[in-house]
C-alpha cells in the first residue's frame, strides 16, 4: 500500500540547522576559554613590559594566606550560608512563594552574607 504524497516528507519539515542543545554549550565553553586566554596573555604581556622597564618581579607575587587557614574559613562560611539559604528557601516555598525564586534568592542572599561576614572577620583577625 502506497502512502499519499502529502505524507511523504513529513519527517523533513524542520530545516537543516545546528540544534540549540549543541550550540549553546559550545558557545559557553568557547566564551570561557576565550576570556581566560585573553586575560592570561594580556597579564603576561603587561608583566613582561613592566620587567623590561625595571620593575621588581616580586611585585607580581600575590599575598599568600597559606598557613593562615583563611581560605578554608571563607569557603566554610560560604557553604554555611548556602545551607541556611536552602533552609530559608524551603520555608519561603512552604509559605506560598514560588519555589524556584525562593530557593535561588535565599541561596544567593545567605551565600553573600557568608562571604561578607568572612571578609569582615578576616579584617578582625589580621588586626590581631
Amino acid at each position: 500500500m502506497r502512502h499519499s504524497s502529502k505524507f511523504k516528507n513529513e519527517y523533513h519539515l524542520k530545516p537543516n540547522i545546528m540544534h540549540v542543545e549543541i550550540l549553546v554549550p559550545l558557545a559557553f565553553f568557547a566564551l570561557i576559554f576565550g576570556s581566560l586566554y585573553v586575560h592570561l596573555t594580556t597579564r603576561n604581556k603587561e608583566r613582561l613590559a613592566l620587567i623590561a622597564n625595571g620593575a621588581n618581579p616580586e611585585l607580581f607575587k600575590s599575598k599568600s594566606y597559606a598557613g593562615s587557614g583563611y581560605g578554608t574559613f571563607k569557603i566554610g562560611l560560604f557553604l554555611i550560608g548556602i545551607a541556611f539559604g536552602i533552609v530559608a528557601g524551603y520555608f519561603l516555598s512552604q509559605g506560598g512563594m514560588d519555589e524556584v525564586a525562593s530557593y535561588f534568592s535565599m541561596i544567593f542572599l545567605f551565600g553573600g552574607i557568608g562571604l561578607v561576614l568572612s571578609f569582615l572577620l578576616q579584617g578582625k583577625f589580621e588586626k590581631k
